[in-house]
């Protein structure tokens, strides 16, 4: 899984999480001073995934009036309302405010296995409406499988292509009126569209695709209902994609953010690792997805247009070794401390860091999960990144920053604000 690394590096990554504080804090506190600058200067970056507001909504609401034979004290039915609360104000049990400069959202807003409706989108648009201390367009985000409006529903004829996510989320301020987003507040301007897009942060190069799970089954998903959870892109976007990296400064970042990760870089990332097998050989939901659609690739970008298992970007990526820095999803909803078959949320491969930034849901997976995010600080001058993990409840641990996820990355080149 491990590419080779230097000395420096693997000595970080040996760490481990009782002992990441101290070195990893003065590695990361004293780096070479920008030209033009006097200290360092931090960005710190923000990745939240998968809140499902539909799903926890009606869960929470459920467990309340005794949807299972008690009442319980509330439970969280704000699933992206909460966690933007706690980054501003702190959480209700402890967990400590932080700062960021942008966050991405990388998608899934929608929960439930139907299409998508209007209702769902109000909700979304309320729950950002919580921001005090940051705009609405300081969060930039994609689709995920569930704000697909699928090909063939009754619905969406007549619509534009994925018409719920672009009048609700809207990463390009199409619907304003409906969306709250102006495309002119955004801090770091956008270049593409809903489907695939780039901006830059100081010398970070941002790619930001949504999955298309609106194409016609069994790529999308049915319009008769369902998750299909394999990922998919279209030609078109992995065209664009390549091209924005090989065009790329040389002294440019990429950060590759999509709903999905690749196959066999994070946990449950691998061939049918999203489902269970039932005695007879057919498949059922398991640990993570359910087995609709391609059961093969429930838990990775598997399908680009309608060519299953392509691995366009597995191959590119591996016959140009570090040609990214970061690829960032989510999609698979689990704890932060599980791995399998030797994979975690944080991997290496390809001289490429990957890491899974699911979920802000808590009820939508197969398995209760708590509720967490990423946070990755960025340091000028420094090629080294601080990403940590914080959770938005205490069902697993305490509420705030999990060091044992802690970890500490290693990019081709140094960041700088200009």
């Amino acid at each position: 899984m491990e590419d080779p690394i230097s000395p420096a590096r693997r000595t970080l990554l040996k760490a481990g999480a009782a002992t990441l504080a101290t070195p990893v804090a003065a590695a990361i506190a004293q780096p070479a001073a920008a030209p033009g600058h006097q200290e360092a200067k931090t960005f710190d970056l923000w990745v939240i995934s998968d809140q499902h507001v539909g799903t926890d909504k009606a869960a929470s609401e459920g467990i309340q009036h005794g949807l299972v034979g008690f009442r319980p004290p509330p439970v969280r039915a704000e699933s992206l309302a909460t966690a933007l609360r706690q980054s501003e104000e702190g959480g209700a049990f402890g967990g400590p405010p932080f700062n960021w400069d942008i966050a991405l959202n990388l998608g899934d807003y929608a929960g439930f296995w139907d299409a998508p409706e209007d209702e769902q989108g109000r909700e979304v648009v309320r729950q950002y409406s919580v921001l005090k201390r940051h705009r609405r367009e300081q969060v930039y985000n994609i689709a995920g499988n569930h704000d697909a409006s699928p090909h063939g529903h009754p619905a969406n004829e007549g619509k534009e292509t994925n018409w719920w996510f672009r009048k609700w989320c809207d990463p390009v301020g199409e619907h304003t009126e409906t969306s709250g987003v102006d495309l002119k507040k955004r801090p770091y301007p956008i270049d593409g569209t809903w489907e695939r897009y780039t901006f830059k942060v100081g010398n970070i190069r941002f790619l930001m695709m949504g999955d298309r799970n609106d194409l016609p089954y069994p790529v999308g998903r049915r319009a008769t209902g369902g998750a299909s959870p394999a990922g998919a892109v279209t030609p078109e976007t992995f065209e664009w994609w390549k091209s924005q990296v090989e065009r790329a400064g040389k002294d440019e970042i990429i950060i590759t953010g999509a709903h999905h990760m690749l196959r066999e870089t994070t946990v449950g990332s691998g061939d049918y690792e999203g489902v269970s097998r039932n005695p007879d050989g057919t498949f059922r939901s398991g640990k993570y997805h359910g087995p609709d659609g391609a059961p093969e690739g429930a838990s990775y970008l598997y399908f680009l247009g309608d060519q299953p298992k392509a691995q366009a970007f597995e191959n590119y990526l591996a016959a140009h070794p570090g040609a990214i820095d970061l690829w960032v999803g989510g999609h698979t909803h689990t704890h932060p401390d599980d791995v399998l078959n030797g994979r975690s949320h944080v991997e290496r491969k390809w001289g490429v860091n990957f890491v899974n930034c699911a979920q802000l849901s808590k009820f939508h997976s197969y398995v209760t999960c708590p509720p967490m995010s990423r946070h990755f600080t960025f340091t000028e001058g420094s090629r080294l990144v601080r990403v940590r993990c914080y959770l938005h409840d205490d069902t697993h641990a305490a509420e705030g920053w999990y060091p044992p996820a802690e970890r500490v990355l290693e990019f081709s080149k140094p960041f700088y604000w200009s």
